[in-house]
């Protein structure tokens, strides 16, 4: 029998056959024939031409005999972490979209290009380009860093495995690079969204004198986890509120970096406006609550109008109190100067 290389003799990698045979499991045919695709783009590039048509062949026929079929009712079935990871990866299926998110319009963009890589990903493949996969997303806390990657398992129907990596240090130090094989495995086996959280955890720059040597072996660990095929395509988002500390190396593997900030005026009075919801502001009010909501993030903002729409529900209000929503914002700006200075 020959033997598996990964990526040589012409032969699929394990980590491609691990993520066929998932496909087949799970019922994923469009998986199941964008992996066939990539093997294909495979054979092409070492010459073998007539092999790589001929998979194409059939994977334009399985497409074509599959369009008149309805589709699927039913989701992607319940997706769980492998049993090694349990207790530090969270699994789940997020209903947000990013439609329900108040963003910068060139974040948006950038946001809805990679949606539309991921969606049409086959096609791509049959051109020999692969869709982003690796995005670092980076900005202060509350801007949305999370909500995004909650969006993008969304907006993909795919399920959201998040693992907070100062957690895995705290737990394991001195089998993290372990921990993070087995994490890695599974984003070759299993198509999802994964997002690493806290990412400068890992991802400090080596050398710097107050690290130890697990940092730096784990963070070279992950610099070749990331050089790895993706057979499935998932989608691996790694935050971080602290990008001036990641290793410059690391930062490179991303196929795109965004910068979250806080919303602009226009921004912020979109979002206040939406979570007062039926409580909604008198123009005249609006003056006076503006000034108070530059510089706050998107976090802080949903914090204050919450508290005022609570106070509106339990007092009976038909509208919300402007005085408390300025008082609110008062007190946020009040922490951020004494905490921020």
């Amino acid at each position: 029998m020959p033997r598996i290389h990964a990526w040589k003799g012409g032969l699929m990698s394990t980590n491609q056959i691990f993520a066929l045979l998932n496909s087949h499991i799970e019922g994923d045919e469009e998986q199941f024939l964008s992996i066939a695709l990539q093997y294909a783009a495979q054979q092409a590039r070492q010459g073998h031409a007539e092999d790589a048509a001929k998979l194409k062949r059939l994977v334009q026929k399985a497409r074509d005999r599959a369009a008149g079929a309805p589709p699927p009712q039913t989701p992607i079935p319940l997706a769980r972490p492998r049993s090694e990871l349990q207790g530090l990866v969270e699994s789940g299926y997020p209903k947000t979209k990013l439609d329900s998110m108040v963003l910068a319009e060139p974040v948006r963009e950038r946001l809805s290009r990679v949606v539309r890589q991921q969606v049409e990903r086959a096609r791509l493949r049959e051109h020999g380009q692969i869709p982003a996969t690796h995005l670092l997303l980076v900005g202060p806390p509350g801007t949305g860093k999370t909500m995004t990657a909650s969006a993008l398992a969304g907006e993909l129907r795919m399920p959201l495995f998040t693992v907070r990596l100062d957690s895995l240090f705290s737990r394991f130090f001195g089998e993290t690079a372990g921990k993070l094989r087995l994490l890695f495995d599974q984003i070759a086996q299993t198509r999802g969204v994964y997002l690493l959280d806290e990412f400068d955890a890992i991802g400090a720059r080596r050398g710097d004198p107050h690290d130890v040597g697990e940092i730096r072996r784990v963070l070279n660990s992950v610099l070749a986890f990331m050089e790895e095929p993706n057979a499935t395509d998932s989608l691996v988002i790694a935050a971080t509120n602290h990008v001036e500390i990641l290793d410059k190396a690391l930062a490179r593997r991303f196929d795109e970096v965004i910068e979250y900030g806080p919303p602009d005026a226009d921004a912020a009075r979109s979002l206040l406006s939406r979570r007062l919801g039926k409580f909604k502001l008198t123009a005249k009010a609006w003056a006076h609550v503006a000034p108070l909501a530059e510089g706050l993030s998107q976090g802080e903002l949903v914090r204050a109008a919450d508290m005022v729409v609570k106070d509106a529900i339990l007092e009976g209000a038909k509208s919300a109190s402007a005085d408390r929503l300025v008082q609110a914002l008062e007190d946020r700006q009040a922490f951020r100067q004494r905490f921020h200075r």
